[in-house]
């Protein structure tokens, strides 16, 4: 725990629940959308993440702060997160790229964070009841004055989020270290920088645009691909995104992750469905159905795609099964990735299975250059199991059908493997 104790500061679930604790940044009054991050590290990139606009944020792992930051790690153009929740908190980090400590930043962002809450306690009460809406107060005015303004607070649900993240101004990264391959238009709806990395490192010239940038727009700047970033809130609320999205399928190969395999979910006709309590974190279990392989991965979302809504099963292509089982895990079970008709974009191949929950994690449209999974691929800090996605946008801008049948393990560099390929 920090040395010097602050504040006096509380936080308050709308379902009354209460966990005391002290100021260990900013001191006021946030409200937000609780939720838990199960990382063990990359507690800055967690934090500087602009997926999480709108939400406060659990650290399950006990002491957060151990290493300092860094500006290098920094993961968005500021912190859009509401608010940060700790066990303890470590005000004296030992690190040598540590230039200031966790407890310094927030404060200097102005991000209201607890610390002396019981997480294991916090986020069991988060398994069991799902997420919702809570407040970090250091008001001293009393819990029932803090209970009527989070009463009032909106909630997660129908707001746009990507609106107040996206970048506003279109502009241009060259590859790193290699040639250039592949122009790339990405659309920023609260992109990584470690996602533009592992695009540009890729060989992938990337041009950036806002978020409502029109798909004629797009088109006028005759990309090899078009990739739809992750980003914040409730899916549906983006409705200036999916719109273009479904002008842009069968124009160009596109990739996308997160919030990007959300808007390609809504443009086939997919229903989409809000999580209990969501994945946040880098260690979530994912088969990629069409090789077999698991890979670990980095997560943060509340909302998901329901894969038989697309449309019916097309037994030839589903191992002769024609009716949609109760769980995805029994494709996974059987190795076996399954394909539906859809309405308008023909057929959809469930590519990847979360083999915590059997929820779907990846999809791949059979007659349009077109897939996308769930989950961060670049996974800043790590793990990098599903560095390969990158890899698998350039071989399907190369027009090849194999583009994503690569094994995980396989953890050559694009430019390694070029030639090989």
């Amino acid at each position: 725990m920090s040395l010097s104790k602050g504040k006096p500061a509380v936080l308050l679930l709308e379902d009354g629940t209460v966990f005391h604790g002290d100021a260990c940044g900013a001191e006021g009054e946030t409200f937000g959308e609780l939720v838990f991050n199960t990382s063990l590290t990359g507690y800055q990139e967690v934090v500087s993440d602009p997926s999480y606009a709108g939400q406060i944020i659990t650290m399950t792992y006990p002491q957060i702060g151990n290493y300092g930051v860094n500006p290098e790690d920094m993961q968005g153009r500021q912190i859009y997160a509401k608010g940060f929740v700790v066990r303890d908190m470590c005000d004296k980090p030992s690190n040598f790229r540590s230039t200031q400590s966790l407890p310094e930043f927030l404060k200097g962002c102005g991000i209201v964070a607890i610390e002396g809450v019981d997480t294991r306690a916090l986020v069991r009460h988060l398994r069991d009841n799902g997420a919702m809406k809570a407040v970090i107060s250091t008001a001293d005015d009393g819990l029932d004055a803090i209970a009527g303004r989070l009463a009032s607070a909106p909630g997660l649900v129908g707001h746009n989020y990507v609106g107040e993240v996206s970048t506003q101004e279109r502009y241009v990264l060259p590859p790193h270290g290699c040639e250039k391959r592949h122009s790339v238009v990405a659309y920023d709806c609260g992109i990584k920088t470690g996602i533009l990395s592992g695009l540009c490192t890729n060989g992938c010239e990337v041009t950036v645009v806002p978020w409502n940038t029109p798909a004629q727009e797009v088109l006028d700047m005759d990309p090899d691909g078009i990739f739809l970033s992750n980003g914040p809130g409730d899916p549906l609320a983006v409705d200036a995104v999916y719109t273009q999205v479904r002008k842009l399928i069968g124009k160009k190969p596109i990739f996308g992750i997160c919030l990007g395999h959300q808007m390609l979910s809504i443009a086939a006709g997919a229903k989409i469905e809000k999580l209990k309590y969501g994945h946040h974190g880098g260690n979530q279990p994912v088969m990629n159905l069409r090789t077999g392989s698991v890979e670990i991965t980095a997560q943060n979302h509340g909302f998901g795609q329901v894969f038989e809504s697309i449309g019916a099963l097309v037994p030839e292509l589903s191992g002769g099964i024609s009716e949609h089982p109760e769980s995805l895990l029994y494709w996974a079970e059987k190795k076996i990735a399954p394909v539906v008709q859809s309405k308008e974009f023909g057929r959809i191949q469930l590519t990847h299975v979360n083999l915590n929950d059997g929820t779907p994690e990846g999809m791949a449209f059979l007659d349009y250059p077109v897939f996308s999974v769930q989950y961060h691929p670049e996974a800043s800090p790590g793990p990098h199991d599903s560095a390969y996605l990158f890899q698998a946008f350039a071989r399907l801008m190369d027009g090849r059908d194999d583009y994503l049948d690569i094994e995980v393990r396989d953890t050559r560099t694009f430019n390694d493997a070029k030639e090989r390929d």
